[in-house]
C-alpha cells in the first residue's frame, strides 16, 4: 500500500483547563473520502484546522507528504483583504495550476468575479470560498460545513462536482444525505479521541450505537466488580495481610479508572410548552399572487393547511419561500387573492438566521431577556443555568457574549429562546444550520411529537424526508406546486428534481418568446427594427442550444486533466455566449416595448 498523504498521530490540545483533544489520529490516503463526525464541541473543526496546518497542537505529530497540496474551506471565510470575488478566488492558487476552473465555478455558483467583497451575504461569501478552494485542484480537499448557506440546486451541484474529483477529501457536514453520498470512511470524534471505520456515513450511526451500548455494558460490569471487591475487603478473611493489601490497591485502581472515564455528553432536552388547540383549519389560501416590480413571486397559488399538518417549503435562494411563508402567516398582503387564518392560533417562529440575537448579549441575558436569573417557560420559572444545561451549555458560559459562541451553539440558543413560549403553530426557518446530527435527531422527535402544525423551510433533504408530510416546491417564476410526502417523494413525482425545474423554466421561456413573436405587418417600427425583431427569437434559441452543448462538454470530469487549454476555451466560450444571450434578450425586450408604444 502506498504511504499516506497526511498523517496525524496522537494529537492533543487543551483550551484553558479543558482538554479538547487527547488522542486524535487520522491517516489520509490517495482517493480517500473521509467524513469527520461528532457532537458540537467535540473538536471536529479544530482537528480539521490542525490537519490543514492552521492550528498548532500541544503534542502529537503531523506529517504531510512532500509535494502534496492541501486546501481548507473555513466555516466563516474572510474576504476583507480582497477588492473583488475574482481576486479572492485567485489568491488560493499558490502552488497550484493556473486555475482553469475558476470561470466555470463562478458561473455554476452564480457569482460575478468583478463584484466587490464589502457587502457580500453569508451565502455569497461561502460560495466564493468554495470557488477558491475547489479551483486549486489540491491533492487533499478539506471542507468544513460546505453546504451551509447553499440552496438545494447548489448543494446537488456540489455533490456532483465532489463525486467526480480524484483528490482525497475530508468532510465535516450536518447534511446526512450529503455525507451518505460522498463518504467511504468515517472518523468519529468522541471525548477527545478518534475512532475510525472503513465504511461511509450510511453505516456509521448503527455502528456508533452498538459501540456505546457495549461501552455501557462494560462500565456496568466494572461497577459490579468494584462492589464485589469492596464486599471482599470488608467481609473477607482478614489473615494473609499481603494478599489483602494487593486487592486494596487493585480496588483503588478500579475506582480511579471509573473516575477518569469521560462519559458521552448528554442530550439536548427539547420540549414545547402546551397551549390550547388551534381550530381545525389553520389557514386557507385562495388564488394568491404577489409581484415585486416586474418580477412575479407567486401566481395564482391556493392551498389549505389543517391542524397537525407538517409542511415543507423548498426552492432555490431568492425563489420567494420567505415571502410565501409571510403571506400564509398573515404578515404580508398578497397583490390578489385571499388568506383566511384559523382561530386560536399561537404561532412560534424560530428564526435560524439569528437576526433577533444581539451579539453583545450574554448567554444568560439572551435566555432571560435581561430579567434576573430565571427563565419564564410558559407560566413556570426555571433557573437559567438549569435551562442552559437542558441545551448542553456549561454553567461557566452564562456570561459568554453571543458573538463568542460557535454556529452550533447559536443555533441551540435560538431554539432555547423559542421553545420557552407556548405555541400551536411552529414555523422553522432553516433550523438545521450548524446543528450536530444528534441534536437534529432530537429536533425531528420534537416535530413528530408536536401536537400543533409545523411549517418548515429547509435545504436539508434528509431532514425534510424525516419530518414533513407535504412539500410546497418552487416550479419556476411565480409557480408553486404541492406534493405529497417529503423531498424524495417530490423528486420521484417530478422525475428529476432540480433538473426538472430548470428544464421547465427553459420551456416556459421559449413559450413566452413564441407567444410574443412579432406579427407581420406591424407598423409601429421601422423596417430595420421589424426585421431585427423577427430574427432575434431564432438567434436566442441558437444561443441557448450552444450554451447547452458547452455545459454538456464541461460536465465531462476528465476534460480538465486531459485538455486544460480546451477546458479554458470552452469555459470562455460559455461565458461569452451567455453574455450575448443576455444582450439579445435585452434588445428583444426594448424592441417589444417600442412596438407596443
Amino acid at each position: 500500500m502506498a504511504p499516506p498523504l497526511l498523517t496525524l498521530d496522537n494529537m492533543a490540545l487543551t483550551f484553558g483547563s479543558t482538554p479538547l483533544l487527547t488522542d486524535a489520529n487520522m491517516r489520509v490516503y490517495e482517493g480517500d473520502r473521509i467524513c469527520l463526525v461528532g457532537r458540537n464541541g467535540s473538536g471536529k473543526s479544530t482537528f480539521l484546522k490542525i490537519a490543514a496546518g492552521l492550528v498548532e497542537q500541544d503534542s502529537g505529530e503531523r506529517f504531510l507528504k512532500p509535494g502534496v497540496t492541501a486546501r481548507y474551506l473555513p466555516q466563516e471565510p474572510d474576504l476583507t483583504d480582497y477588492a473583488s470575488i475574482g481576486d479572492y478566488a485567485r489568491s488560493g492558487l499558490e502552488g497550484a495550476e493556473q486555475g482553469y476552473k475558476i470561470p466555470y465555478y463562478l458561473d455554476a455558483l452564480g457569482l460575478d468575479e468583478t463584484s466587490g467583497t464589502e457587502n457580500l451575504s453569508g451565502g455569497e461569501a461561502r460560495r466564493a470560498a468554495l470557488v477558491r478552494t475547489l479551483a486549486a485542484e489540491p491533492d487533499i480537499l478539506m471542507l468544513d460545513e460546505p453546504t451551509n448557506h447553499l440552496d438545494l440546486p447548489a448543494i446537488e451541484w456540489l455533490e456532483s462536482e465532489i463525486s467526480a474529483m480524484r483528490c482525497a477529501i475530508i468532510l465535516i457536514s450536518h447534511d446526512r444525505r450529503f455525507l451518505e453520498k460522498l463518504s467511504r470512511k468515517t472518523v468519529w470524534m468522541d471525548r477527545g479521541e478518534t475512532r475510525t471505520i472503513d465504511k461511509g456515513f450510511a453505516h456509521f450511526e448503527d455502528w456508533r450505537d452498538e459501540f456505546l451500548e457495549q461501552e455501557e455494558l462494560d462500565r456496568h460490569k466494572l461497577d459490579r466488580k468494584i462492589v464485589r471487591e469492596q464486599h471482599w475487603i470488608v467481609h473477607g478473611v482478614s489473615g494473609r495481610r499481603k494478599r489483602n493489601m494487593r486487592r486494596v490497591k487493585e480496588l483503588a485502581a478500579l475506582r480511579k479508572s471509573v473516575k477518569e472515564q469521560r462519559h458521552v455528553k448528554g442530550d439536548v432536552h427539547f420540549a414545547t410548552v402546551e397551549t390550547q388547540k388551534s381550530g381545525k383549519l389553520v389557514a386557507e389560501v385562495k388564488s394568491i399572487s404577489k409581484s415585486f416590480g416586474d418580477r412575479s413571486i407567486i401566481q395564482d397559488f391556493s392551498t389549505r393547511i389543517m391542524r397537525g399538518d407538517r409542511i415543507g417549503l423548498v426552492g432555490p435562494n431568492g425563489a420567494g419561500k420567505t415571502t410565501l411563508l409571510k403571506i400564509i402567516m398573515g404578515e404580508m398582503e398578497p397583490d390578489s387573492g385571499t388568506v383566511r387564518l384559523g382561530v386560536n392560533l399561537e404561532p412560534l417562529i424560530v428564526d435560524q438566521k439569528r437576526e433577533s440575537l444581539n451579539p453583545d448579549w450574554t448567554l444568560s441575558e439572551a435566555l432571560t431577556d435581561g430579567r434576573g436569573d430565571n427563565v419564564i417557560i410558559g407560566d413556570k420559572q426555571k433557573h437559567v443555568q438549569s435551562y442552559m444545561k437542558d441545551f448542553l451549555f456549561l454553567p461557566e458560559q452564562a456570561r459568554t457574549p453571543i458573538h463568542a459562541l460557535s454556529g452550533g451553539e447559536r443555533g441551540r440558543l435560538q431554539l432555547a429562546r423559542g421553545l420557552r413560549l407556548p405555541s400551536n403553530l411552529l414555523v422553522l426557518d432553516e433550523p438545521t444550520n450548524d446543528l450536530d446530527l444528534e441534536t437534529l435527531d432530537l429536533l425531528q422527535e420534537l416535530i413528530a411529537d408536536y401536537e400543533g402544525t409545523v411549517l418548515l423551510v429547509s435545504h436539508d433533504r434528509d431532514f425534510l424526508d424525516r419530518t414533513v408530510s407535504r412539500t410546497i416546491a418552487y416550479e419556476g417564476p411565480g409557480q408553486w406546486q404541492i406534493y405529497a410526502g417529503g423531498y424524495s417523494d417530490m423528486v420521484a413525482q417530478r422525475g428529476e428534481g432540480v433538473k426538472a425545474r430548470k428544464e421547465k423554466e427553459k420551456k416556459e421561456k421559449a413559450d413566452i418568446k413564441n407567444v410574443a413573436a412579432p406579427k407581420s405587418g406591424s407598423n409601429k417600427l421601422s423596417y430595420k427594427h421589424k426585421f431585427r425583431l423577427e430574427q432575434l427569437p431564432g438567434e436566442m434559441e441558437q444561443a441557448e442550444t450552444r450554451i447547452s452543448e458547452l455545459e454538456a462538454r464541461l460536465a465531462d470530469p476528465d476534460l480538465f486533466s486531459k485538455d486544460p487549454d480546451g477546458f479554458t476555451k470552452i469555459a470562455n466560450d460559455l461565458e461569452q455566449t451567455k453574455s450575448q444571450l443576455d444582450a439579445m434578450e435585452t434588445e428583444w425586450l426594448e424592441l417589444e416595448a417600442m412596438k407596443e408604444g
